[in-house]
C-alpha cells in the first residue's frame, strides 16, 4: 500500500531536526496527522528509488496519528515521542504488520498479533510506525539486500549499499522519509549503515536497554540503538528506548549542550581480524580518524595512540559464534530450500559444530573479550575508523560465493563486531565528506555505562567539525 498525496510534503517540516519536530508536536504547533502525512509523502516519492521499506501501512499510521491528535486535545502529548513517525526494521514485531526477516521463509507470515517489547516501549512513548524497513535475510550481512524486496540503497549514491542490517532504516532517515529510526546491532548493524549514510548511530552496551536480552555472554551480541541525523536526535530516541518517563524524554538530548569533561582518548587502527584477513584502509577512512583525533586534541582532550594488541583467533571464533545463532531461528519444515546462499551456508556450518567445539569457541571468545576490554580500559574513549572502504555497489557482496562474501564483509567492517563481543557501548560519528559526496565516520568506543558520554562527545564533534 502506498500514499499518494504529494501536496502533504512540506519544506518547513523537512528542515526540522527530530528534536525540533518533537517540540512542535508537544506544543500543539503541528498535528500528528500533518506530520505523518508529510513523511508518508516523502516516502512515496523516494522509496521507489531507495528501497528503504519492505512494507508500508499508511492507513494504520494515519489512524494512529488521528488517535494521538484526539488524545492531545483531551490531555496533551502522549509521551516523549508524541506524534513522531518512525519504522522498525523487519526483524521486529509490530502489531498488525508482517515480520518477514527479509527471507522467503517468512515472506507470507501473518501480521504480528502484538508489539515486540521494544516496539511497545517506543509506541508507548507516543511514536507511530509507518511501515517496516528493509533488512538482509535474518539480519546477518552488513548490507541490506534480500530475495523478497528491493535492496536498500544509499541516499548519498543510490548505486551503493546503505549498509546493514539496519540499512533500510538508515536510507529512510538520510533521505528524509523518517526523522529517526530504531535499529538493532549484533555485529555493527546500527553503526555500519549510519556510517554509510552519514548518520549518528549508537550501539549501547550489552543489557543497557531494558527490552534487550540481559544475559552477559559473548553469545548475546544484539542490542537496540538509534539512528539519527545528529546526536541530539539520537539521544531523544534513545531516551524512549530506555523507557524514560513521558514528560522528561528530552532530558538526555538537552544535556548534550554541555561540553564533555576532559577525556583520555586513544586512537587505533588495530583490528582483531588481522592477520587472518588483510585489512586495507581507504585514504578517507584514515583522514576521518586523523581529523577527529586532531579536533578533539585542540578541544583540550588528551589524545594518544592506543597500544592495543588483540589476541589471535578472533576471526574463527567469532564466525563460529555468529553462525551458530542461526540454529536458534525456528525454521519451518523444509524451509532450508528457501534460504538465500549466505544463510544456507551459515546454517550448514552451524549444524556441523559439535557441542564441545562450540563450547570451546565461546570460552576462547570470552577470554578474548575480557583481555580486549582490559586493554581498551586504559582510555576513557577509543577511536577507530568505522568502515575500511567506501560502501560497495549494490550486488557486490551477493555476487560472491558465500565464504568470500562473508570475508569481504569482515574486511569492510573490521572494527564493529568486536564491540558486540566485548559488550561495550560505541557510536558512529560522521566526520567528513569526500570528493564523491560520500560520508566517512569514526567509531568512538566507551567504557561500560557511558552511552550518554558518547552522545555528548558526538554532539561536541558536530560543533568542532562544522
Amino acid at each position: 500500500m502506498t500514499f499518494q498525496d504529494a501536496d502533504a510534503e512540506r519544506d518547513d517540516l523537512a528542515g526540522l531536526t527530530a528534536l525540533q519536530l518533537r517540540d512542535a508536536l508537544a506544543a500543539g504547533q503541528e498535528s500528528a496527522v500533518a506530520v505523518t502525512r508529510h513523511f508518508l509523502a516523502v516516502t512515496a516519492r523516494r522509496n521507489p528509488e531507495l528501497g528503504a521499506f519492505i512494507s508500508l501501512d499508511p492507513e494504520a499510521a494515519l489512524r494512529r496519528a488521528e488517535e494521538l491528535d484526539a488524545r492531545f486535545a483531551d490531555a496533551g502529548p502522549t509521551g516523549a515521542l508524541h506524534g513522531m513517525p518512525l519504522a522498525f526494521k523487519d526483524l521486529v514485531d509490530v502489531a498488525g504488520m508482517r515480520t518477514t526477516f527479509g527471507s522467503r521463509v517468512a515472506a507470507e507470515a501473518p501480521p504480528a498479533p502484538e508489539d515486540d517489547p521494544l516496539a511497545y516501549a517506543v509506541h508507548s512513548a507516543g511514536a507511530l510506525s509507518t511501515g517496516k524497513t528493509t533488512v538482509p535475510e535474518f539480519g546477518l550481512p552488513c548490507h541490506s539486500e534480500n530475495l523478497i524486496s528491493a535492496p536498500a540503497r544509499n541516499p548519498l549514491d543510490p548505486t551503493r549499499t546503505a549498509g546493514g542490517s539496519t540499512g533500510g532504516g538508515a536510507a529512510a532517515v538520510a533521505s528524509g522519509m523518517l526523522p529517526f529510526a530504531p535499529g538493532n546491532d549484533g555485529g555493527g548493524s546500527v553503526r555500519i549503515p549510519a556510517a554509510a549514510c552519514g548518520l549518528v548511530g549508537l550501539k549501547p552496551g550489552r543489557g543497557t536497554v531494558p527490552t534487550d536480552q540481559q544475559e552477559d555472554s559473548v553469545r548475546n551480541l544484539s542490542v537496540s540503538g538509534p539512528l539519527a541525523r545528529n546526536a541530539a536526535d539520537a539521544a531523544l530516541l534513545y531516551d524512549a528506548m530506555l523507557g524514560g518517563p513521558g514528560g522528561e524524554g528530552r532530558s538526555l538530548a538537552r544535556a548534550l549542550v554541555a561540553r564533555p569533561e576532559r577525556l583520555r582518548i586513544g586512537y587505533s587502527t588495530a583490528s582483531p581480524f588481522s592477520p587472518d584477513l588483510e585489512i586495507t584502509l581507504a585514504r578517507p577512512a584514515m583522514d576521518a580518524l586523523t581529523a577527529a583525533a586532531a579536533a578533539l586534541g585542540r578541544d583540550g582532550h588528551e589524545v594518544v595512540e592506543a597500544d592495543v594488541d588483540y589476541a589471535p583467533g578472533y576471526h574463527a571464533d567469532f564466525r563460529t559464534v555468529w553462525t551458530a545463532a542461526l540454529t536458534r531461528v525456528p525454521l519451518p519444515e523444509g524451509a532450508e530450500g528457501l534460504l538465500g546462499p549466505l544463510a544456507s551456508h551459515f546454517l550448514e556450518l552451524a549444524r556441523g559444530y559439535s557441542e564441545p567445539f562450540l563450547t570451546e569457541s565461546v570460552e576462547r571468545l570470552t577470554a578474548w573479550a575480557a583481555d580486549s576490554r582490559r586493554q581498551l580500559a586504559a582510555h576513557d574513549v577509543v577511536l577507530t575508523p568505522m568502515l575500511a572502504f567506501a560502501p560497495p555497489a549494490i550486488g557486490t557482496f551477493t555476487a560472491l560465493p558465500p565464504a568470500e562474501d562473508y570475508e569481504l564483509q569482515c574486511r569492510f567492517t573490521p572494527y564493529t563486531s568486536m564491540i558486540n563481543v566485548m559488550g561495550l557501548p560505541a557510536i558512529s560519528i560522521p566526520v567528513l565528506r569526500d570528493a564523491e559526496g560520500l560520508s566517512w565516520s569514526v567509531q568512538a568506543i566507551g567504557r561500560p555505562g557511558t552511552e550518554g558520554q558518547l552522545l555528548a562527545l558526538a554532539a561536541r564533534m558536530e560543533r568542532l567539525l562544522a
